[in-house]
């Protein structure tokens, strides 16, 4: 994924989530909640949009490193 340096919204994460949320393994679906519930450095909601973004259009392996990303991501905020 390429350096982006536009600075992405709370807001933006929760519509590029659901936007993709059908395409997301279930597990990874049921940590959204809480994340949502909390806030978050601008480096963290970056990082979630950008593997959030095409998720739907990933290829199988890049999909299982943004899921393994997000669950890293996820697991620890």
């Amino acid at each position: 994924m390429g350096e982006c340096n536009i600075n992405h919204s709370k807001e933006d994460v929760k519509k590029k989530y659901e936007a993709q949320r059908e395409y997301l393994p279930e597990d990874i679906q049921s940590l959204f909640s809480s994340f949502f519930m909390e806030e978050h450095t601008q480096d963290i909601l970056n990082e979630v949009f950008h593997l959030l973004k095409k998720y739907d259009l990933a290829a199988e392996e890049e999909r299982n490193e943004r899921d393994n990303r997000l669950k890293l991501v996820l697991y620890n905020v």
